[in-house]
């Protein structure tokens, strides 16, 4: 399967263009971005081709894999797929319910394969974890906290726009809610509380009555920077192992490579677009609460 690129930012350079490169039996066709010039220099850097104009990209390969904002790639998503070309997305596929239904019926619509890069679960060690509570059983519950901080001179992320707007919960809820909807259950209701800056907690009630919580910020103060994910219950405690450094890449060579088996089989992958505009209608749920009780 032969992919484009499509972006020019941290989040392509360090961990999409690299992956690409990776994935066994995958080829990396181009990159397109709305720069030329940083396109051109980030295509030089991986040894392929640099595209003037998207459609020139969408005429050239078979898959499309999407680094940009997310309002940006629902809109170049949608063309690609009306185009007949496979979806690797990142999340959170929009920030509006309505686009992410769009995206889903243009999908169906093209009969083509998606998955949403959450970036977690195409790491071996969650894979491993995941499976063994899904073995274990009997979870009552569980929580999840993750706070950074954006502004940090170490951050690659600290001149992206779309974050400081969006902030947290629709830049770190997408990872949280993906792993406690896959360990717990699917999400039945929610409740979101604001804090400091960006700060949100989530209440989560999940299929089957397990109950969770979620505590994110970007804008934590580096003292308290922390990530932590673990399900009680009946055998007690089970923390998830978190990413190693510099393993992203390795995990979107995974993604790739496993929408390109799914395209080949002929089936759906249980984090396609459908699974994402899921949790793109719990974080819009999320927002509106939060949205209401500011008076904003």
């Amino acid at each position: 399967m032969r992919f484009g690129l499509v972006g020019t930012g941290p989040w392509a350079r360090l961990t999409h263009g690299p992956g690409l490169v990776a994935a066994p039996g995958l080829e990396l066709g181009g990159v397109w971005g709305r720069s030329t010039e940083r396109a051109g220099r980030l295509a030089a850097d991986l040894g392929t081709a640099s595209y003037p104009s998207y459609d020139d990209l969408l005429a050239d390969v078979d898959a499309v894999a999407f680094a940009v904002p997310p309002d940006v790639q629902v809109g170049l998503a949608l063309s690609a797929a009306r185009a007949g070309k496979h979806l690797l997305l990142d999340k959170p596929v929009s920030t509006d319910p309505g686009t992410a239904r769009e995206l889903v019926q243009a999908v169906e619509a093209a009969g083509v394969t998606t998955v949403v890069f959450f970036t977690d679960r195409f790491a071996p060690q969650w894979q491993a974890w995941h499976d063994e509570t899904l073995r274990t059983g009997g979870w009552r519950g569980g929580w999840s906290r993750w706070l950074t901080s954006l502004d940090a001179g170490t951050n690659p992320f600290r001149e992206s726009a779309w974050r400081r707007e969006r902030g947290a919960l629709w830049d770190i809820g997408p990872h949280v809610l993906s792993t406690l909807a896959s360990t717990l259950g699917p999400v039945t209701s929610l409740h979101a509380v604001g804090g400091a800056a960006d700060t949100v907690t989530l209440s989560m009630t999940h299929e089957g009555g397990a109950t969770s919580t979620a505590t994110l910020s970007l804008f934590a103060p580096p003292a308290a920077n922390d990530r932590e994910t673990t399900l009680w219950g009946e055998a007690g405690f089970s923390t998830m192992p978190g990413r190693r450094p510099g393993e992203d890449p390795a995990c979107l060579a995974r993604a790739a490579r496993q929408l390109a088996d799914a395209a080949d089989a002929g089936e759906r992958h249980p984090l396609d677009v459908a699974f994402g505009a899921e949790v793109v209608g719990w974080l819009s749920r999320a927002q509106v609460q939060l949205d209401t009780r500011t008076g904003s």
